[in-house]
């Protein structure tokens, strides 16, 4: 869980007014600001719910990967390409979870030279414990309505889309 600042005043409202006096008004910086803090409370928050399962929510989001594959296995590649992550950080996570016994390596029967990864029986029972303690807690964001939620995502949908990870 984030550790509460407990502050007399909003830090991202006063660093606004500092900014607008500064070098003019900027909505752009406020959004930013709070975007990037809302994330860092988020992953804390997130990662605390998860520690009893000993996951990160980075490692937790590859094991929800492999259980929704068909089969239960993807190439490393893919789950880059899915989790938006460079291949160096699919490779650690996949090695931690491999240690944890919820992970398999195995050869890519479709390519010579790859290799999948596969869900093992404890990373299926591990990724539903820990999926059901994260919607209990409404995924660190119990403060919103679900109108709320349905908006946030509408406003952060055309930043993706801006972005390129997919096409609208």
């Amino acid at each position: 869980m984030a550790k509460p600042l407990n502050l007399p005043f909003d830090p991202i409202a006063r660093a606004g007014e500092l900014w607008e006096r500064r070098w003019g008004r900027s909505p752009a910086m406020l959004a930013v600001t709070s975007i990037m803090r809302a994330q860092a409370i988020l992953l804390a928050e997130l990662d605390a719910l998860l520690k009893p399962y000993e996951l990160t929510f980075a490692r937790y989001e590859a094991l929800v990967l492999l259980t929704f594959s068909g089969a239960g296995a993807l190439p490393l590649s893919k789950i880059g390409e899915r989790l938006m992550v460079h291949p160096t950080s699919v490779t650690n996570t996949i090695d931690r979870l491999e240690r944890q016994g919820y992970v398999r390596r195995r050869p890519n029967p479709r390519d010579g030279r790859g290799v999948l990864a596969e869900i093992t029986d404890s990373g299926r029972d591990t990724v539903e414990r820990a999926t059901r303690a994260l919607m209990a807690a409404d995924f660190g964001l119990d403060a919103y309505d679900t109108d709320d939620l349905g908006r946030i995502f509408d406003v952060l949908r055309p930043l993706r889309v801006t972005a390129g990870d997919f096409e609208a």
